[in-house]
């Protein structure tokens, strides 16, 4: 069983940042990672993942405004998020793959204009 635990959500202005985190209570080096996002009424959307040998994908809407990275030392999964606009508003979940998918309990953002 792998235990997922987001942070870093909040309330921010369109054009400000926020840094989302994931913990993760076992090794994330091997296993495919990513970040998903749902707003309210909507399906859950892939947002970014990054695979087990460090290649990074986004989805369109986010390309060059978001960035996945991870802290192998730390079991440690990020999402920093620039220049957030409102439609980003969302509850953002992380997620961990590989023989079996593992999800968190998801970080509430939400972006202001």
């Amino acid at each position: 069983q792998v235990q997922l635990v987001e942070s870093g959500g909040g309330l921010v202005q369109a054009g400000g940042s926020l840094r989302l985190s994931c913990a993760a209570s076992r090794s994330i080096y091997n296993n495919p990672m990513g970040w998903y996002r749902q707003a309210p009424g909507k399906e859950r959307d892939w947002v970014a993942r990054i695979s087990s040998g460090g290649n990074t994908y986004y989805a369109d809407s986010v390309k060059g405004r978001f960035t996945i990275s991870r802290d192998s030392v730390k079991n440690t999964l990020y999402l920093q998020m620039n220049s957030l606009k409102p439609e980003d508003t969302a509850m953002y979940y992380c997620w961990r793959g590989g023989s079996q998918n593992y999800w968190g309990q998801g970080t509430q953002v939400t972006v202001s204009s």
